[in-house]
């Protein structure tokens, strides 16, 4: 009789609980956080409700008593989920094959979620050639969204002669390749390309003008040619929304944005930033220099997106990850609104997927919740220059299409709650 009682009551409390959660209108509410979202010029102390994946409500007070999950996000930034436009994560297991299928590039998923990141663009890891495996191996297992510039070298970045072999880039195949995964390739990557000639640029703009895509150039040279013209780059190659990583680099091979005498930004820099090129962080190991930074940002030049170039030389040094890039321009006073659009809605828009970025009603809810700490913290660069920051950004949480992946402290009540959420794919929806 007590164990027929017992599971009488067991199976009312389980009929209860059930009728509870379906009782609800949400599936998660984030409750007193400060919303951030540029497409909604949105910058207040707001509530936002999630529900089947998407963004239910944003408002001043939403009912925390309709949520099957609340989140109390009191003093804390909540933003749409970062977009890192510049990483590599083409991860394989070829030890000749540098970021393509190679052992430099990184897994995508221990590396996004836990500092906000919900989209990551590798960028030029794939060529045509080896797109269909970056797809099969990497995009089709990560839960983080993973979209791809494609190398306009049809090997991808496997290093050394392969991406100077100019009869490997074929704008046609490149292009094509791009239409046939819309889905997935968002432009195309000139990368490393080490001749004192356009031919790498070129035939990647005309893979872009083919495809209707962005193209974003890793610019450079080698040490025996002089670098190739930045001012000649931006105004005869580029085109109005075609993108230019790297902008704080100093290095021998590479024409730079600051002055190397005067120490001020060439004018030329801030004329081509409004003709409509796009100036990309892409922090890197060795690709970011405070001595071009610091007086770009006091000029008045800020980065129009922020981005890491991830990959296993960049995250154990100066750059270390997404929050680390953005804490470093915090540091030299770019206002955390403008930090944070640089970060979500600027580069979908840049990328052409706009459906990202933001926290539109109806849009995919990917949500990054930030911390700002308060402390005393050093940020520095690759050359040893150091600079001294009370703030820095640590990540609370991460949502990705309705569903939390990554909860630092707990902030989630209850913690496992039962789902009304679509389930993060293991292969990617875009």
């Amino acid at each position: 009789m007590l164990i027929k009682n017992y599971l009488l009551l067991s199976t009312f409390f389980l009929l209860f609980a059930s009728l509870q959660v379906q009782s609800q209108t949400y599936a998660i509410v984030i409750k007193g956080g400060h919303v951030v979202d540029a497409k909604n010029n949105i910058d207040a102390i707001m509530d936002v409700a999630i529900d089947d994946g998407k963004i239910a409500l944003v408002a001043k007070n939403i009912d925390a008593g309709k949520a099957n999950q609340v989140v109390d996000a009191k003093g804390l930034y909540v933003t749409p989920g970062l977009i890192d436009i510049h990483g590599h994560v083409f991860a394989g297991t070829e030890p000749d094959h540098y970021l393509s299928n190679g052992l430099v590039a990184l897994p995508p998923d221990g590396f996004t979620f836990r500092v906000g990141v919900t989209t990551i663009v590798d960028a030029g890891g794939a060529g045509w050639k080896s797109f269909a495996t970056f797809k099969k191996n990497i995009i089709d297992n990560a839960k983080t969204r993973v979209l791809s510039f494609l190398n306009i070298v049809g090997e991808g970045m496997r290093g050394g002669v392969y991406e100077q072999n100019p009869h490997d880039m074929d704008p046609r195949m490149a292009a094509m390749v791009a239409r046939q995964n819309r889905n997935y390739i968002v432009g195309f990557k000139v990368a490393h390309y080490e001749a004192g000639e356009w031919i790498a640029v070129d035939r990647a703009v005309e893979a872009g003008k083919i495809a209707g895509l962005p193209v974003i150039v890793d610019f450079g040279g080698d040490d025996t040619h002089a670098p190739l013209s930045i001012e000649e780059l931006f105004f005869k190659h580029l085109r109005p929304g075609d993108i230019y990583t790297h902008a704080f680099t100093e290095l021998d091979r590479r024409d730079p944005i600051v002055d190397l005498k005067t120490r001020h930004l060439k004018p030329f820099v801030t004329e081509a930033q409004k003709r409509g090129i796009v100036f990309d962080v892409g922090y890197g190991g060795g690709s970011f220099d405070f001595r071009q930074a610091i007086p770009a940002l006091k000029s008045g030049f800020y980065p129009n997106t922020m981005s890491t170039d991830l990959h296993t030389g960049s995250m154990n040094g100066a750059m270390k990850d997404m929050l680390n890039v953005m804490s470093t321009f915090m540091a030299l006073d770019m206002k955390i609104p403008d930090i944070i659009k640089a970060s979500t809605w600027t580069p979908a828009q840049v990328i052409k997927r706009e459906e990202l970025g933001n926290l539109s009603v109806g849009s995919v809810a990917d949500v990054a919740i930030l911390h700002v700490l308060q402390g005393d913290f050093g940020l520095f660069d690759r050359m040893g220059y150091k600079v001294k920051s009370k703030q820095k950004f640590s990540c609370e949480m991460t949502i990705r299409e309705g569903r939390i992946v990554y909860d630092l402290n707990g902030i989630a009540t209850p913690i496992n709650a039962p789902a009304r959420t679509s389930a993060v794919p293991n292969a990617n929806r875009h």
